[in-house]
């Protein structure tokens, strides 16, 4: 559980909800449904007409990385290579092949068979990386939902806005129905404003590290089974790939 993004959330509305009753205001005027109907629905709209299915559906998916992080376990994969590396030293790269049934993760498995075919070690890495490209563009994409929600959403709450305020222009004949109507125009743009830059592009910002920490994963096991297949000394590997680490 990531709780500095629970933390974030809840000073970020504790912030706003008590500037607003410390100006003398009250929180019931800032529950609007029509208004959030409009910032969120609209804000949704946008997103889907943007974005095929799969990549919508990916990134909604993501949405649980906020709370619970993705596994990158950067230190344990920095031993597995130095376990490969001590190995194909002692007993040569064919050594390796009974290594691979162990391998769960694709992407490992696949830069493993490449080295234990003997294949070149700078072929191993073109193959690998334009498979971390293809991987990198795919969930940056995903990621990127968010942030155009948090593009669409100030400009949809100034249209929830603008229709707060015709419905009060076509009411200034009956003044019970005035505050109403400007309480929706001024909401909107609040949730409009508000979930951009408390909720949609935080969300984006913290997807978009965590992608960045597992393409540096794999391009560190890419730099570490190149190592292996030039022969250089584990511990110069374990140098190297310590590199990757924050």
């Amino acid at each position: 559980m990531d709780k500095i993004s629970i933390a974030g959330i809840v000073i970020g509305l504790v912030a706003i909800i008590g500037g607003q009753v410390l100006e003398g205001g009250h929180v019931s005027s800032l529950v609007q449904p029509t208004a959030l109907l409009i910032v969120m629905g609209g804000t949704l709209g946008a997103v889907l007409l943007q974005s095929p299915f799969h990549i919508f559906k990916r990134g909604f998916l993501m949405l649980k990385w906020v709370w619970m992080p993705p596994v990158i376990e950067q230190r344990r994969l920095i031993d597995q290579i130095l376990t490969w590396s001590q190995l194909s030293r002692r007993e040569g790269l064919l050594a390796l092949e009974n290594s691979i049934p162990a391998v769960k993760d694709e992407f490992t498995k696949k830069g493993l068979q490449l080295l234990v075919d003997g294949a070149d070690p700078e072929r191993i890495r073109d193959l690998l990386e334009v498979e971390i490209n293809t991987f990198e563009d795919e969930w940056r994409h995903s990621a990127k939902i968010w942030e155009s929600a948090g593009g669409y959403s100030p400009t949809i709450g100034i249209l929830g806005a603008v229709m707060g305020l015709i419905h009060v222009m076509e009411n200034l004949s009956d003044p019970t129905k005035l505050g109403s109507g400007i309480a929706v125009a001024f909401v909107a743009t609040i949730y409009g404003v508000g979930l951009a830059n408390l909720v949609y592009l935080p969300i984006a910002g913290k997807l978009k590290y965590y992608i960045s920490r597992m393409v540096a994963s794999k391009e560190m096991l890419i730099d570490g089974l190149v190592g292996i297949a030039v022969g250089d000394n584990p511990r110069i590997i374990e140098g190297r790939l310590k590199g990757y680490l924050l």
